[in-house]
């Protein structure tokens, strides 16, 4: 059984703008359907899986995911004709009556969110395609089901919590013997996703993408200052879910749209709207401590009232809720559960994942083993990574290096040098994190070097923390975690040992914590085999470890893309499978090993796969 799962709505965003004119593009983002993605399913085993922003170059993209479901085609070596199912992660059926008691509403669910809405883009996108061969499942149950099935456990708790599927907030699940039976939900009226959204909007950031700003943010502030105003804003009930007031205060149409009555309390009882270029002050991270704090009280409310209730021992979570480590941190070190999985690709577009998963459950089975580093996107041929040194062959110089051993050797001299290093390796990453194959990558013992990328390559806030990756063996050694505690997605915030948190400033946060990444040898071979070398040159078995890319733009995708993402920053090195390349000039020649003769040309080297 081939079956492809989608994500996403394409008309969401012109919709607003026809409807709503001349708001800020941020506020744009209040709306559904971003994130879009495919994934591709067959026999029951994930094949390949990417989202469409790595294609379109559009961040957080809703477009339909075409260039995303050639790339599954093409990496399963399959035609469209092969496709048994394609499945949506959206089912707004069920919900058509409440959508037509208002035309506004009415003309969303016929243009956007119906069946035939999406069926529209997919006759456009893949003329071919049977309608009677296009599904659709349920938001929540699609994150359930990419929780579930990607978990390995036979029976969990499984949380879903994001903004809202088509009417809900939060959903949980029972699963067991491969099916997920529906234990609570809680209504999008009162959801935690959307308050943190609204907030993070109200401290000038964007809705429903910068949410993990306010998370970086929040340990510069004092929770105290606000926490009484917080504890108010989010009821916490007997019966384990919450109630959010102030979200209920929306009861026009436009209030509902753009949370006018809930901003205009914020302006009148917390702060004042702040503007994405006003300074961020003492007030601002105050919030951002209280909001993050509140957040920390609702899932830990949610999680230890179900799991007291069912017994279960084992927590899954999908939503993107779930991508905010510091409250997965706090949910670990809570001992609610023994152990907690988190999807990695826990956005929307990791609902792809989920709905496909869901329906090849429903249709033979899902071979439901943990989920490994999700390496599921492409990888390019040695013959592409030539075409795109060629490219800029007048301002590089390359060098290339017969073996892994040697190219890891030479990366690891850099890194203990003080040098920031881009690393692009293999099959890319599918979820939101850089996990070890389009990764910028530099020493985190040196003092200066958090300031130094943020300024200079990422070009991003000065008070966004940057994550360690550190080999499973060591792990223990310089966090507070039990001995080959594994962490492999970047998902969830862990302590810096006190002894070490002076050794290590750049990975290390405010409050001492920091957003690990654990790496073995069995997921991650070419990653671990770098940070073996690392550890032979610094004594450290560890790296700074951050997404390939600038602020704003997506992770990149191709060779082409990881170039000119290298000559647009303050990164010194690339190393694009096993070439070096630096730009031309005397100093950064000067900086390579004395008996390295720089190439004009590429050598003899391994590239990546391709398919």
């Amino acid at each position: 059984m081939v079956i492809l799962g989608i994500s996403g709505f394409e008309g969401s965003i012109p919709f607003k703008k026809a409807h709503w004119p001349n708001l800020e593009d941020r506020e744009y983002r209040i709306s559904q359907g971003h994130d879009s993605a495919a994934a591709l399913f067959i026999d029951g085993e994930l094949v390949a899986a990417a989202a469409e922003e790595r294609f379109s170059r559009e961040k957080h993209t809703g477009d339909f995911p075409i260039g995303a479901i050639s790339y599954c085609l093409k990496e399963a070596g399959i035609a469209l004709d092969d496709v048994d199912e394609i499945v949506h992660a959206f089912d707004y059926a069920p919900h058509r009556a409440v959508y037509s008691l208002d035309p506004t509403t009415a003309a969303l669910y016929k243009n956007v969110y119906s069946r035939d809405a999406v069926l529209t883009q997919v006759i456009r996108y893949l003329d071919a395609y049977p309608a009677d061969r296009v599904r659709h499942v349920d938001h929540h149950l699609a994150h359930a089901a990419s929780a579930y099935f990607c978990s390995g456990w036979e029976e969990c708790l499984v949380l879903v919590t994001d903004g809202m599927g088509e009417v809900q907030s939060a959903s949980l699940y029972h699963g067991r013997n491969g099916k997920l039976e529906k234990l609570q939900e809680i209504s999008a009226r009162d959801s935690i996703g959307i308050f943190y959204s609204v907030v993070t909007l109200h401290l000038g950031f964007d809705f429903n993408a910068d949410e993990y700003k306010i998370m970086g943010l929040a340990p510069y502030g004092n929770p105290a200052r606000f926490r009484s105003l917080f504890e108010q804003a989010v009821e916490l009930r007997e019966d384990g879910t919450i109630r959010i007031p102030l979200l209920r205060l929306n009861r026009t149409r436009d209030e509902r749209e753009n949370y006018l009555a809930t901003r205009r309390f914020l302006t009148e009882h917390l702060v004042k709207p702040r503007y994405p270029h006003d300074e961020i002050t003492d007030e601002h991270r105050d919030v951002a401590a209280a909001l993050q704090e509140c957040l920390d009280r609702v899932m830990l409310h949610i999680c230890k009232h179900f799991g007291k209730c069912t017994g279960l021992r084992r927590l899954a979570l999908a939503g993107g809720v779930a991508l905010n480590c510091t409250a997965n941190g706090r949910l670990l070190q809570s001992g609610v559960f023994d152990d907690i999985f988190v999807q990695p690709a826990a956005g929307d577009d990791g609902s792809a994942l989920g709905a496909a998963a869901y329906r090849a459950a429903q249709n033979g089975g899902v071979r439901n083993t943990r989920f490994p580093v999700p390496f599921y996107g492409p990888a390019y041929s040695h013959s592409r990574i030539e075409e795109a040194l060629k490219e800029f062959d007048s301002r590089i110089d390359i060098h290339s290096f017969e073996s892994l051993s040697d190219t890891c050797a030479e990366a690891a001299r850099l890194i203990a040098n003080g040098c920031v290093v881009g690393w692009y390796r293999g099959r890319m990453e599918f979820g939101p994190r850089a996990l070890g194959h389009r990764s910028i990558l530099a020493d985190p013992g040196h003092p200066e070097m958090r300031d130094r990328i943020n300024a200079m390559v990422k070009m991003r806030e000065a008070f966004r923390p940057f994550a360690p990756a550190v080999t499973l063996r060591e792990v223990d050694k310089w966090f507070d975690v039990p001995a080959r505690a594994e962490f492999p997605y970047m998902i969830t915030t862990v302590n810096v040992r006190q002894e070490h948190r002076r050794r290590l400033p750049a990975i290390t946060h405010v409050d001492g914590s920091a957003r690990v990444q654990t790496v073995s040898a069995s997921d991650n071979r070419e990653f671990h085999a770098l940070l073996e070398a690392v550890g032979k040159t610094t004594g450290r078995e560890m790296l700074l470890n951050t997404s390939f890319n600038v602020k704003g733009q997506p992770i990149v995708n191709t060779p082409r893309e990881a170039l000119e993402t290298f000559l647009y920053t303050g990164i010194e090195f690339l190393f694009l499978e096993d070439i070096l390349v630096a730009r031309r000039s005397a100093e950064r020649g000067s900086q390579l090993h004395g008996n390295m003769q720089i190439a004009a040309g590429v050598g003899a080297s391994e590239g990546a796969s391709s398919k």
